[in-house]
C-alpha cells in the first residue's frame, strides 16, 4: 500500500508493506512503550530525590554543626546542599534494574569462547564509613548461544557500585546478574580495589590493595578455564 501527499512543493511517501508491517509496527510501539515507561521512571525518580533533599539538607547541616563549624560562613553556606545532591548521585543505582540496564542489547550468537571485558573503572562507597573505594573490574563469560552488548556490563558494574557496597558482596552481585540474564556457562568477576578507609584513616597503608573474585559455573568447576580467564586479564 502507497499514500502520497503532496503539498508546498514537498511529497511526503509513506510505504507499509503488508508482508511485515505489523511486526515492525509491532517493535516500534514496544520501544515506545518502554521508554515512555523510562521516563516515567525517571520523573518519578527525580521527584522521590527532589522530595528528600531537605532532610538530607539538614542532616548535613547538622554534622558540620558537630564537627563545631559554623554552618553559616560563606565558604559552608551550600556545602549540605552539594553533599546532599552528590549523595544521592553516589547511590543512584539504588533506583535501577539490571533487566531496564540490559533492555533489548542480548543477543542470539553461536559463540562458544569465553568473552572478557577488563579494567573496567569503578568508583564506590564503603557502608561502613561512607568514604570511597575504587579500582577496576575484569568481567568474563562463556557464552551459552547468547551475549550481551560490551557497554552493559560496564553499565552493570555502575549501578551497583553506585551503592553504599563492600567490595565482596559488590563481586558476586555483578557476577549473579550477568549469570541471571544470560544463563551462560559461567561467569567470572574479579575487583582490585584501593579502599579510603584504609588508606585515609585506620592502619593508613598508602599502597594496600584488595582483589575479590567470584567464580560461577564453568569457571569454577574447570580449572583450566579459571586459569585462562586469570591469565587474560592479568595486569602486565
Amino acid at each position: 500500500m502507497n499514500s502520497h501527499f503532496t503539498g508546498t512543493g514537498k511529497q511526503l511517501v509513506t510505504d507499509f508493506y503488508y508482508n511485515n508491517g505489523f511486526s515492525e509496527l509491532s517493535l516500534e510501539t514496544k520501544k515506545t512503550t518502554v521508554q515512555q515507561r523510562k521516563q516515567h521512571e525517571a520523573s518519578g525518580k527525580d521527584a522521590e530525590d527532589e522530595s528528600r533533599l531537605p532532610a538530607l539538607e539538614a542532616a548535613y547541616s547538622s554534622i558540620l554543626r558537630g564537627l563545631g563549624e559554623d554552618t553559616d560562613r560563606q565558604g559552608l553556606l551550600r556545602t549540605p546542599l552539594r553533599a546532599a545532591k552528590a549523595m544521592q548521585f553516589l547511590t543512584k543505582g539504588y533506583h535501577e534494574d539490571v533487566y531496564d540496564i540490559l533492555n533489548d542489547a542480548i543477543f542470539d550468537e553461536d559463540h562458544d569462547e569465553i568473552v572478557i571485558v577488563k579494567d573496567i573503572e569503578m568508583f564506590s562507597l564503603c557502608e561502613h564509613h561512607l568514604v570511597p573505594f575504587f579500582g577496576r573490574v575484569h568481567i568474563g563469560y562463556l557464552p551459552n548461544k547468547k551475549v550481551v552488548g560490551l557497554s552493559k556490563l560496564a553499565r552493570i558494574v555502575e549501578m551497583y557500585s553506585r551503592r553504599l557496597q563492600v567490595q565482596e558482596r559488590l563481586t558476586k552481585q555483578i557476577a549473579m546478574a550477568i549469570s541471571e540474564a544470560l544463563q551462560p556457562a559461567g561467569v567470572a568477576v574479579v575487583i582490585e580495589a584501593a579502599h579510603m578507609c584504609m588508606v585515609m584513616r585506620g592502619v593508613q597503608k598508602m599502597n594496600s590493595r584488595t582483589v575479590t573474585s567470584c567464580m560461577l559455573g564453568v569457571f569454577r568447576e574447570d580449572p583450566k578455564t579459571r586459569e585462562e580467564f586469570l591469565r587474560l586479564t592479568k595486569t602486565a
